[in-house]
């Protein structure tokens, strides 16, 4: 009669809307997309994407997918992707994003930071030294300290 296990929301449908007139204090926890219209003060960490349409307003921090801000937000937003800020938005603090886009009119005032969306193996960011790299196979089979002055041949 139960099932067992948890179903898995897509990130891609708004599960959450904060209609227009609603107002929310607390954290808010979503694994699918959210639409706020309302106001809401308190964190926002989502799996999917945040909208804040025209009339919203967010006094608080945001973690998402991605992010379109068309209201207001006064605290910092973190995505794994795009941030677009439209011509009626307006962010009041900083972003880490790996895309970042903002309309004419649209208002930032705060820092930002670029995050990439690939992330590079450690051995392929590592510069390779310069000299040895051979482990020594390649070395001149004499040295100027040495007594043998002759030519080396290798058979």
């Amino acid at each position: 009669m139960f099932k067992k296990g948890k179903n898995l929301l897509n990130p891609n449908t708004t599960d959450t809307l904060i209609g227009e007139g609603t107002v929310f204090e607390g954290r808010i926890k979503s694994e699918a997309s959210l639409r706020i219209e309302g106001t809401i003060t308190g964190d926002v960490d989502c799996a999917g994407d945040v909208i804040i349409g025209e009339n919203g307003v967010v006094k608080s921090n945001i973690s998402a997918r991605d992010v379109v801000l068309a209201g207001s937000v006064h605290g910092n937003i973190t995505t794994k992707g795009k941030l677009t800020i439209t011509s009626t938005g307006a962010l009041h603090g900083n972003l880490s994003a790996a895309s970042f886009i903002i309309e004419e009119g649209g208002v930032f005032q705060g820092s930002s930071k670029m995050e990439s969306k690939a992330v590079v193996p450690a051995e392929a960011q590592a510069p390779k030294p310069e000299g040895d790299q051979d482990g020594g196979l390649n070395k001149p089979a004499y040295s100027p300290d040495s007594g043998y002055k002759g030519a080396t041949i290798a058979m």
